[in-house]
């Protein structure tokens, strides 16, 4: 299996929205590739790419699982990936390494939210991808409407390849519309027989609509139609395959996963339509030494090793594990690598083939190929791994904000250090996890995507780390920033009898609109000595981390470090922190602070006959729908914004109000700047909540 050649090599996901059916679909594809030898089902926990005891039990797919699986001599490298928007940095992360994905979607769902925000992360990445219609067994089972929402909802050019034979609970077979081939299953098998001829006429129309369709790619194929010529299978598939890479289309084939129907053929579309890592071509990234120069890395063994790090599990048997996607170059177990993010060596100590949650050891990873890492100490996700004597950095994952807060405590003193290390491990695992330590109230606040986020992390610290913990109530992750300028110059000094300390900085702080945290050095002619100037910028985000006006983190300000002076005796790293410090708190009154909450972008599929009375509700949580669209026959997806702090027990609110018969996601927006009352408020809430704790 080692020895398969990069292009027989095919990395891929499988996306969708919650309860699409992705995880069935993919057990169903490791059952006929021979990967099991039992089929799981989400329904009962036995699904093995759900293998976390919270995925079991909530029947969702929480972690991005990967595994390997054979199909007609080639190696498939399969990530089933989570639906639900609190886990949307899963789907980020395992997007930025993947070659192509099949994007599931449900034939009576159709588009569904999540479904939207994957698929515009895929076009972000510039993934081709193909569909797979499932649950075409489901009462109002609607093929053809679920291709236009595609086509209309995501800008997608959305071509059949199949039809169906029969419908909803009579759902039989595939027609292909390539070889023009009727497919019908008895059991596992396949029965493969002409076209029934009362859907002759059907199949002869898409049939011909799939080659004009391609044609409008493909030279040679827009020849032999025009010319009338014979167009073989092979002409179809070739123009399908490059049209598929060049993202200019999106072959849709379907099936019923539950059923065991559809699924080898969607192998087969994996294989000939999706590429390998030679498809995807040469990755770019920087040279370490200088940003502004570029690095290119061909998919090739002959080149310098080059990896990203894409995922970080912590295991009770093996240790850290550290997923890699390798693009350039081969790695052996035992040898050395650079991280060119952390500038640090790393030893490799073995290397796994990951089979959900079991392992097989391997003495090399190749290029194109994905594993998993033994032994490395400083590596985490987003940091590129190479050659130290040809370095390059890639481009690093793109990290959500986290958008509510939770009070944790250990409920014994035993508890207190385990605890933080747990925490620091899942943090390590998972970058849309947040912790930190308010000395002010004495309390660890943990940050995540959602209520769902949380209540997992609080699941796992219990169940997996074995601690017994109290927690607070989910609150919003509100943020500050500053509105205007200001420039501030301070003096620290302090005599105790010996040494003394002293600090002097002066400098402007000014709003930095999306664009973070960010820390400037003008200091010229070496004022401050070079050696201090790290403990400024140490002082400075330590503070942003902390907030000033209502103990939550700052974001959006730029300090710019102008002048200053130094002591030979008296100044130290220390001195020039607390200096920075103070000097802030001071400065930041200047600034006309304000406190930002984290809004929302609302997505509602609802019956007409309920859009009034949810968009007035909206209306009175500060939201605004600004966008309304036919959903399917009868119903509507409203979109628009509202402010998260609005949003507590939404869900029975949003089941009053439609009879139970509408639904609705969040997924974090922007943040934007709080009503000068509703300010008030929460910074009093804030004050009542450290008098509380005796601050």
């Amino acid at each position: 299996m080692e020895n398969i050649v990069i292009q027989k090599i095919r990395n891929i996901g499988i996306v969708a929205h919650i309860d699409a059916g992705k995880t069935t679909t993919t057990e169903r594809i490791l059952f006929f590739s021979g990967a099991t030898r039992k089929m799981g089902e989400v329904h009962d926990g036995q699904a093995v790419m759900d293998f976390m005891k919270q995925e079991q039990e909530r029947g969702i797919t929480i972690s991005s699982a990967a595994i390997t699986a054979q199909w007609k001599d080639h190696q498939i490298n399969i990530i089933d990936t989570p639906g639900h928007i609190d886990f949307t940095l899963e789907v980020e992360r395992s997007l930025r390494v993947l070659d192509g994905i099949v994007m599931v979607f449900c034939a009576v769902g159709g588009v569904e939210p999540q479904s939207e925000t994957v698929w515009h992360q895929a076009d972000r990445y510039q993934v081709p991808r193909i569909s797979f219609v499932n649950k075409m067994d489901r009462q109002g089972a609607d093929l053809f409407q679920t291709v236009d929402m595609v086509n209309d909802m995501l800008g997608a050019n959305a071509i059949l390849f199949q039809l169906p034979i029969g419908s909803e609970s009579d759902f039989s077979g595939i027609i292909d519309l390539v070889g023009m081939k009727a497919i019908t299953y008895k059991g596992f098998d396949l029965d493969i027989s002409e076209i029934p001829a009362h859907l002759k006429s059907q199949a002869d129309e898409f049939h011909r609509q799939l080659i004009e369709k391609l044609a409008d790619f493909d030279d040679n194929l827009m020849e032999k139609y025009l010319n009338d010529e014979e167009i073989s299978e092979e002409d179809i598939k070739t123009a399908a395959r490059n049209a598929t890479l060049k993202l200019l289309i999106t072959p849709v084939f379907i099936g019923a996963a539950f059923k065991n129907k559809g699924i080898q053929l969607l192998m087969d579309a994996v294989i000939d339509f999706l590429p390998s890592p030679v498809d995807r071509g040469i990755i770019v990234g920087y040279d370490t030494r200088n940003a502004d120069l570029t690095i290119s890395r061909k998919p090739s063994a002959k080149r310098p090793f080059s990896s990203l790090a894409f995922k970080i599990i912590n295991d009770s048997y093996v240790g850290q594990q550290t997923f890699i996607r390798v693009y350039s170059g081969e790695l052996s177990a035992g040898s050395y690598i650079y991280n060119s993010t952390k500038r640090k060596k790393e030893r490799v100590g073995r290397i796994l083939r990951v089979h959900a949650n079991e392992r097989k050891e391997l003495t090399v990873i190749k290029v194109g190929d994905i594993g998993a890492l033994i032994g490395l100490k400083f590596t985490s996700t987003g940091d590129t791994l190479c050659n130290e004597e040809n370095p390059v950095l890639l481009e690093n994952i793109k990290y959500p904000e986290t958008v509510l807060d939770m009070k944790v405590e250990p409920v014994s003193a035993k508890d207190r250090d385990k605890l933080g290390l747990a925490l620091n491990k899942m943090a390590l695992e998972d970058p849309s996890f947040k912790v930190r330590y308010d000395s002010e109230t004495s309390e660890t606040i943990i940050s995540g995507m959602g209520e769902l986020h949380l209540e997992v992390i609080v699941d796992r610290l219990k169940t997996e780390h074995y601690l017994n913990i109290g927690v607070g109530k989910p609150a919003v992750g509100f943020r500050e920033t500053i509105t205007r300028e200001a420039r501030h110059e301070y003096k620290y000094k302090k005599q105790t009898g010996g040494r003394g300390q002293y600090a002097h900085i002066d400098f402007r702080i000014e709003p930095n609109t999306g664009k973070g945290i960010t820390f400037v050095n003008n200091i010229k002619g070496g004022n401050i000595p070079g050696e201090y100037i790290p403990a400024v910028e140490y002082g400075f985000r330590l503070t942003m981390e902390k907030g000033l006006l209502a103990g939550f983190s700052m974001v959006d300000v730029m300090f710019v470090l102008i002048d200053g002076s130094f002591h030979p005796v008296d100044s130290s790293e220390m001195a020039f922190r607390f200096c920075t410090e103070l000097a802030i708190k001071e400065a930041i009154k200047k600034t006309s602070p304000q406190l930002l909450e984290p809004v929302m972008k609302i997505e509602i599929n609802t019956p007409d006959e309920f859009m009034g009375d949810i968009i007035a509700d909206i209306n009175r949580r500060r939201g605004r729908i600004s966008n309304m669209r036919r959903y399917r026959k009868g119903s509507q997806k409203l979109s628009g914004r509202v402010p998260l702090m609005e949003m507590f027990g939404y869900a029975s609110v949003l089941r009053t109000l439609s009879s139970g018969r509408s639904n609705f996601s969040l997924e974090f927006l922007n943040y934007q700047a709080l009503p000068k009352t509703v300010e008030e408020k929460v910074i009093e809430e804030q004050r009542e909540k450290k008098r509380h704790s005796g601050v």
